[in-house]
């Protein structure tokens, strides 16, 4: 005959079979965990260090088929004439030719007009850009300009050379010294390989400049 406290210890023994079942399935997975845990790690940790060598090494690939495909030059000479026959020389320290866009990025640029004329106009600058196609050259900063035909030395930030027509305009500012005094402008142009010059004034940014009258050209 089955009592009470047989069916109270049955249970209990039930209970505790099922506990232990369950503490023992636990230990399998923890210690099973501990095993593949480390070895996830390592695999995702070599998966990001190889993402990240091999994107450095695109990347330097990348950076040395961009270089390579770059043409250097030591001290250039671009030689050419404009729609009226009258050369000019562009020169520099350095050029590199932009693959994509075929420009000329030049280094210490150096600009001669008119080239064994009579009057010669000279520029040089920092830097510049020499654009075959668009026949332009744009140089700055610190932009000199030697003009042989009004005697002015003109500084501005910029200065943009259309080489098929020889005329040198900026829109910057400009300040200019010569035989007949200095003169102050937001705007310039030069025409006529240097014959010529132009400045203009915008809004407050007037022309302004001081005039020499005892001074005149030979």
């Amino acid at each position: 005959m089955t009592t009470p406290d047989d069916i109270r210890d049955h249970d209990d023994e039930a209970r505790v079979a099922a506990t232990a079942a369950a503490f023992r399935a636990r230990s399998r997975r923890v210690r099973l965990l501990r095993r593949v845990l480390p070895v996830v790690i390592l695999v995702l940790a070599g998966g990001t260090i190889s993402w990240i060598v091999l994107r450095t090494v695109m990347s330097d690939v990348e950076r040395q088929a961009g270089a390579s495909s770059e043409v250097r030059l030591d001290n250039p000479m671009f030689h050419g004439q404009d729609a009226e026959g009258r050369s000019f020389v562009i020169g520099a320290k350095g050029a590199i030719r932009d693959p994509e866009t075929g420009r000329f990025r030049l280094v210490g640029p150096a600009l001669r007009l008119n080239l064994g004329g009579r009057k010669v106009t000279e520029l040089t600058a920092d830097g510049g850009t020499y654009d075959q196609v668009a026949k332009t050259v744009t140089i700055g900063p610190n932009v000199r300009i030697a003009d042989g035909g009004s005697g002015f030395t003109l500084v501005t930030p910029e200065a943009v050379v259309d080489t098929s027509t020889g005329i040198v305009t900026g829109n910057k500012g400009v300040q200019g010294t010569g035989p007949l005094g200095t003169i102050n402008a937001s705007s310039y142009a030069i025409y006529e390989q240097g014959d010529r010059v132009v400045f203009s004034g915008t809004g407050d940014n007037k022309v302004r400049g001081t005039f020499n009258p005892s001074r005149s050209d030979p």
